[in-house]
């Protein structure tokens, strides 16, 4: 007995250290970095226009509503420069805008300005799309919904420091606004000096550039271990089974029936992330509580409030992601989001209510919606997967930044009962329907999936992964062994 509870104590200190050796500074910088220079600039752009400025500037949904060519254009970049380039890449896209809209004031020209919020729309769009692939596919299974949530952190980080720098005391006059706008040249500089000496994603190396020594050395530098050997099985039993495999286009994808609950289920979870009524409180903060009767001199360091709020509760859904689950998260925060809404439609407390709805959404639906699309998909289908909830992100973000002005002159104090309704909506179609993903496999999730799909994918192919004609032989016996285990 006492054997046998030393072994146990030794194998638990062994995953213990294992743990604890998966989390290199390698892994950590990338995850940073890369949402530094993507996710906190979507962030800041988002806010920024609630600062005060002696012109109207491009409002989010003229701007931010083309994020759908950064989609469109992120799956062909992609495709030949891999989640890390495509990253470096798109820094060029930041810098530009920032140089475009500091320099609209000297130059006097207010195009400049418009011009510079339209190539930020589709930096963002490139963002939201490489970056969550970029981390999902470098991070170990057990750290995906922690290092996931770097993304959604990053952009309550940005929200707020907009709010922060558009402070009548720091950059919020009529003389340094465009410097507001422009201050997002330092995250890009940041990411483009810094990410070149990171690895590529060790996913993308072996699956699409068949270079398993590169990829070797990637999971090395990201988990910070020499015994790579777990890792690597489980991914070559992966590429064993998706050999000859070509990316899947978003019409095959949409075709699929192995993916069609997965599909829909993280188009709703994106639909409901945009128009659950938070970015209508992002867009026209300044309009929601002047029209409460506050005072446009208090209403800048209120709005920062919110701001704080929204970034405490993203960091704490990374802590407890991993413990707590997908699932809870996602489905309690819609909910408890439907919950405020009613109540600050019954009782018209504006500003507790509307925190409370700001740490509701923080804390799971701001960021999972990222994370489940990395996890639902295989390599081959998710540059598409993200095409299309990308697609579904940035209209649904154009729709309630165009309809939310025209909703409140309507509905004035009950405006705020279509976002409970969408928001209970979606938490009750995922009680129902989505399946906890914390700690599984692609196969494990699949299979999660299959019999509401009524479906399952055949041997020798991954779900809706389209093969050549001469793939579609029956496989080898040992690779449908590797993939059963």
């Amino acid at each position: 007995m006492k054997l046998r509870e030393k072994d146990s104590a030794d194998n638990k200190g062994s995953d213990l250290e294992k743990k604890k050796l998966d989390w290199s500074c390698s892994l950590i910088l990338a995850s940073l970095v890369g949402a530094f220079g993507s996710s906190f600039l979507y962030g800041y752009n988002l806010s920024v226009v609630n600062a005060p400025t002696p012109v109207s500037a491009p409002r989010p949904r003229e701007a931010s509503g083309r994020g759908r060519c950064g989609h469109a254009e992120n799956r062909v970049i992609g495709k030949f420069l891999g989640r890390k380039n495509t990253l470096l890449v798109n820094n060029g896209f930041g810098v530009s805008a920032a140089l475009l809209m500091a320099c609209s004031l000297p130059a006097g020209a207010l195009e400049m300005l418009i011009v510079g919020r339209f190539i930020m729309g589709v930096d963002g769009g490139i963002a939201l799309s490489a970056l969550p692939m970029y981390v999902s596919e470098i991070s170990p299974k057990q750290m995906r919904g922690s290092l996931g949530q770097v993304t959604a952190i990053f952009i309550c980080v940005g929200v707020f420091a907009a709010q922060l720098l558009g402070l009548p005391e720091l950059l919020g006059k009529e003389s340094t606004w465009p410097y507001l706008f422009g201050v997002i040249v330092i995250p890009a500089l940041v990411q483009l000096v810094s990410l070149p000496f990171l690895p590529q994603s060790p996913h993308y190396l072996l699956f699409e550039k068949h270079d398993q020594e590169g990829a070797e050395k990637a999971f090395r530098t990201f988990l910070g271990k020499e015994d790579i050997s777990c890792e690597m099985e489980e991914v070559l039993a992966e590429s064993r089974v998706q050999r000859n495999i070509r990316l899947v286009s978003v019409l095959e994808l949409l075709r699929s029936p192995f993916v069609r609950w997965q599909l829909i289920t993280v188009v709703i979870s994106m639909a409901c992330y945009q128009l659950c009524g938070l970015n209508a409180i992002w867009f026209y903060t300044n309009s929601i509580f002047g029209k409460a009767g506050i005072t446009p001199e208090k209403i800048p360091y209120i709005t920062l409030s919110t701001g704080g709020i929204e970034t405490l509760a993203a960091i704490f859904s990374g802590l407890v992601i991993e413990r707590v689950g997908r699932r809870p998260l996602l489905i309690g925060g819609f909910g408890l989001m439907a919950l405020f809404f009613g109540i600050l439609t019954i009782t018209l407390t504006l500003i507790v209510c509307i925190l409370a709805i700001i740490a509701a959404f923080c804390s799971g639906p701001g960021g999972i919606p990222f994370i489940l699309t990395s996890e639902f998909f295989q390599q081959a289908q998710r540059p598409a997967a993200f095409t299309v909830v990308g697609t579904v992100n940035w209209l649904s973000n154009f729709t309630i930044g165009l309809l939310f002005p025209f909703i409140q002159q309507s509905l004035d104090t009950y405006c705020f009962l279509v976002f409970a309704a969408i928001c209970f909506t979606g938490a009750l179609y995922l009680y129902f329907v989505l399946p906890e993903t914390k700690n599984r496999t692609h196969a494990e999730i699949s299979q999660a999936f299959a019999k509401r799909n009524k479906a399952y994918p055949p041997e020798g192919r991954t779900d809706s992964a389209v093969t050549d004609d001469k793939t579609n032989i029956r496989p080898e016996p040992d690779s449908s062994s590797a993939l059963e285990n």
